[in-house]
This record gives C-alpha cells, structure tokens and sequence, in this order.
C-alpha cells in the first residue's frame, strides 16, 4: 500500500500538469460518456443515492465552508469555472466552456457557456463570477479561503481595503467573458478555480435573504443537484437540478445524505441496505470489513496532525512542543488504532512531483524527556493538565487516549481528550479555544503550496496563533519561484522552522481514505483527493 502511494503520487504530476492539459482540447469532446451507462438496465432501479456525510455541514455557503463533509455537499450544489476530471483531477470544462492562458501564465481568460442559469432561472454571467468574487474578498464575509484568491492581482490590497475592486485583476469585458490577470505565474490557478470558495454564489437571493439563503426553501444552485431538504441530525436531500448546464449527464434523480457521526450507527444502517455509500469504517472493524469486497481503502493527499496553541502556557514555549511531539510513536497509532495502511509521519507536506520531504522530529523518549527537563517541567513536575480537543469521532477519541497515554508514559504528564460536534469544534479552532487539537488537511490542489501557506501568519488555516516572519518570507519567495530544486531547498527551510524549530504541529500519519460503497454504484473513480462529483455517478443492478 505504502509503494502503491508513492507511485501514484511520482505518477501524477506529469498527468496534471503536462503543457497540454491547460488546454481544453487536451480531453475528446465526447470524454464524459465514459461516465455513462452503456445499456438501459439502470432504469429499473430508484436513481436515489445515500450516503453517509459523518456530520452536519457547518454552512452550505461555499464561499466560507472549510470542511470536507461541506465540501462534498458543495460538489453537487455549486459549479465553478471548471471542475476536476473524476479519475485524472485534470481541469476540466464547467461553467466555462474553454480558456486560453498567456505565455508569461498570468492572464487567464475564460469564456462561459451560452444560457447559464441559476436553478431559479435567473442567469449566470460574467458579472456573476466578479461579483461572487468581490464577496469572497470581503473581509465582512470572514471566509477563511479568502487568501487563495490573492494570486490575482490586486486581490490581497482590496482585502486590505488598500485599493478600489475596479484595480483587482478581474476584468468582464462581455457577459460571456471573464479576464483574470495574476500576481504571478500560479501553476494551480485552475485547480483552485474547481475549488468551491471560487464558485459564484446565487447574489440575488443573498442580497434578499441574508445569511438565510441557504435554508431549503431560499437557496438557490448552480450544480447538478439542488437542495431540497434538511432536517437537522436526519439527512440533508438534494434533487436532480433541470437547469443545470450539464442536465442530461446527469442519471441520479435523488441524494440524501446522513449525519452519522457514530460510524458503527452508520455501518449498521449500510449493511442493512440504508445507503449505498459509506466513507469512513470503524476502527475496531477494520480488519474483518477488509475481506468484504464492498470495503476500500486509497492513497490520499492528506495529513492527521495535532495543532498546539502557541498563545498558551506552557505550549507557548518551542522546548514543551518539541517535547510533546518526541513522545508519540507514530506507529502504534497506525498498527493498533487505525489499522488501514496509513503511513506513520514525521513531516507535513508529503512527497508532490519533484517535491520530497526532509521530515521533522522523530520519536524518541529520552530527547523528549530531556526537552522538557530544559523546559522546567523535569519528569513532568509542575505541568499542568492538557487538554486535547477532537470532533466527535470513534477514532479521533482512540488516537487523542492514546496520545494522552503516551505523554503520560514517557513525560509524567496528564492530558485529557474533550470532543466536540463538529460546528462546536471548527468554532473551538477558529477562536483558539483549545491547548492541542485533532485536525486534518487534505491538499486543495496538486502543488506543496497547498500545505504551507496554511501557516502563513494570520492565514484563516492557521489557527495556532503562530507567526514567523521568515516562514513568511519563504512562503512568499517560493510562490515566485518554479525552478523545482530551488523551491526544494526554500521548502526545506520552512519544514525546518513549523517542524523542527517551533515544532508547531505535530503529523502523525499520511492518510488513506476507506470506505464501504455497493456494487449497484457507478462511475466512482478513485483518485489522490477522494473527489467524486455526483454527476457522474448512477446506480445500474
């Protein structure tokens, strides 16, 4: 499993990236028909997919979800300018019918589609997207995302109220036409464009309903789907979007999505033919779901790591976080808890393309033992209680006991494990209401970029309270740089201070993602980002 990742990963650059694959001609015409059934049996089910989405959404909003549960709601309620092909994660056509690229890779110019429309019949524009772009960028707004889109020029000073909207670099010369001009050459501007913080937003129905919009009975989309309930701790459903630009690709009539947060809860009704779709397994199944044939489990493009605070004593100190971090053996996590083939890790950005990562602090009780000691906290005397925060989840309160064992086996110190609903918990982060917290970052796109500007200082993905002007610098010098071995040795560098000089996070294991999913399913392609649009899925006997 663990070379499988490896290869997929050295494999996948190339397939994104290619010089052809920023052309919309790169793909036949007729490439979506491979998502579609080759005979008519699959009329003789109920087109009603189910599935299990681990929680309620925090917001249906995608211009300020942050959330992978969100996120997957977004891929059937909202349309970018492009989305991601299902099995490559290639750029692909979406409300954008095709775009060129300049030479210098600063200017991208898309053209829409003809008859775009809202589910309520009002159209989408070019001046649909500028605006829904002026939301993002208003602080008022507090999206956390909002720094993605300041790879467009001018896009970071009118965040700062520094210039007017007109001198950020979005330019709608026609209803059919949107100019984007960059900062600087951002290889992944596309990839962030499939994105759901840049997809355009119903402006007409927020302007009438205010935060409201989203309620079932006011919102209105831009994606396959629409949504047609939601009752809270039941199921969210969403229905087959007519006006969507794509209809007749569309096959499943029906979605509804579950909220179970108890994975065995969520087994139980999968087994007994309740959904269809199950990510997620429970940990202490692992082992017999594996020989069912129905279980699956892939590489995935993301990172489980504990996040300190660093605005609180004692973690305000680098010595108790390095400490803290020496003290896990990573591999006992992985071998006894998870169970999955998930690859126990020092470091925070994993192998992308030409990018390897160096790795940060390594297990080791007596290092560990002895950074506390220089702390002032020798065999843990005078520590206080951690508390360790995690949303509601079987597995997260298994690894959070056993973390806590862990440092009170090797440091003499106590921690305690409080979980949390996931709205409650996202608020615990963003308000660093936490000492250590469970968290998870899956990559936004196939660059390393996607992982280090997370801790850029004041990024709305921070939330450690940890600021380091250098760390900064090179952030900034690598988004400029593209030659690959000098953005090696800058990433280098920036893994040495989060990982081992500040020791600000703490990875534990590269994910894989499992699940369950029934053979009546069609059309799911496993990929790096577990991304599954839902247009392209259908049920067939």
């Amino acid at each position: 499993m663990h070379r499988l990742l490896s290869l997929i990963f050295a494999c996948m650059l190339p397939v994104i990236w290619a010089a052809d694959a920023f052309s919309t001609e790169a793909l036949p015409p007729d490439w979506r028909q491979e998502f579609r059934p080759t005979d008519d049996s699959w009329r003789q089910l109920d087109q009603h997919l189910r599935f299990n989405n681990g929680t309620e959404p925090a917001t249906l909003d995608p211009q300020i979800m942050t959330g992978v549960p969100e996120g997957r709601i977004a891929l059937a309620l909202f349309s970018g300018l492009v989305s991601l092909h299902p099995r490559t994660l290639q750029p692909v056509p979406d409300l954008a019918e095709h775009w060129s690229i300049s030479e210098d890779g600063k200017v991208y110019t898309f053209t829409l589609r003809q008859g775009l429309r809202w589910s309520d019949g009002v159209k989408i524009d070019s001046a649909t997207i500028r605006d829904s772009w002026r939301r993002l960028l208003d602080p008022a707004l507090a999206s956390e995302y909002s720094y993605q889109f300041f790879a467009v020029a001018g896009a970071q000073a009118y965040f700062r109220r520094e210039i007017p909207f007109s001198q950020v670099g979005v330019a709608t010369p026609d209803a059919h036409t949107v100019v984007v001009t960059l900062e600087r050459p951002t290889p992944w501007f596309l990839e962030l464009c499939a994105f759901a913080t840049l997809k355009p937003v119903p402006l007409h129905v927020i302007a009438e309903r205010g935060q409201r919009w989203t309620r079932p009975e006011n919102i209105v989309t831009s994606g396959p789907f629409t949504l047609s309930e939601w009752h809270p701790r039941r199921h969210l459903r969403m229905q087959r979007n007519p006006k969507y630009w794509d209809a007749d690709q569309v096959i499943l009539e029906r979605i509804t999505a579950f909220p179970y947060d108890d994975l065995n809860t969520a087994l139980q009704v999968y087994r007994s033919g309740g959904m269809e779709w199950m990510p997620g397994v429970p940990v202490n199944q692992v082992e017999e779901l594996r020989s069912h044939p129905d279980y699956y489990a892939m590489p995935y493009l993301g990172i489980y790591f504990y996040r300190f605070n660093v605005t609180r004593p004692p973690l305000d100190n680098p010595l108790v976080r390095r400490a803290l971090t020496k003290a896990i053996n990573r591999s006992v996590i992985t071998e006894s808890i998870t169970r999955a083939g998930e690859k126990p890790v020092s470091y925070w950005c994993p192998p992308i393309g030409a990018y390897q990562p160096r790795g940060g602090l390594e297990y080791d009780r007596d290092a560990a033992r002895a950074l506390l000691a220089e702390a002032g906290y020798p065999g843990g005397r005078g520590f206080p209680v951690l508390e360790i925060l995690f949303n509601t989840s079987e597995s997260h309160k298994a690894i959070a006991e056993n973390i806590a064992h862990q440092w009170r086996q090797v440091l003499g110190i106590n921690a305690t494990a409080r979980n949390r609903e996931w709205q409650t918990y996202l608020a615990d982060l963003r308000n660093l209401d936490y000492q250590v917290a469970r968290s998870a970052w899956i990559g936004d796109y196939y660059d390393p970029n996607t992982f280090y500007d997370c801790f850029v200082s004041g990024g709305g993905n921070n939330r450690t309270g940890w600021s380091n002007a250098e760390y900064d610098a090179l952030l900034a010098k690598s988004q400029e740089t593209l030659e690959p071995e000098q953005r090696q040795a800058i990433f280098d560098r920036m893994e040495e201070i989060l990982l081992r000089e500040e020791a600000v996070i703490a990875p534990i294991y590269h994910y894989v993602y499992q699940g369950m999913l029934h053979e009546t399913v069609m059309g799911f392609e496993h990929n790096p980002r577990d991304y599954h649009p839902f247009q392209y899925l259908w049920l067939q006997p």
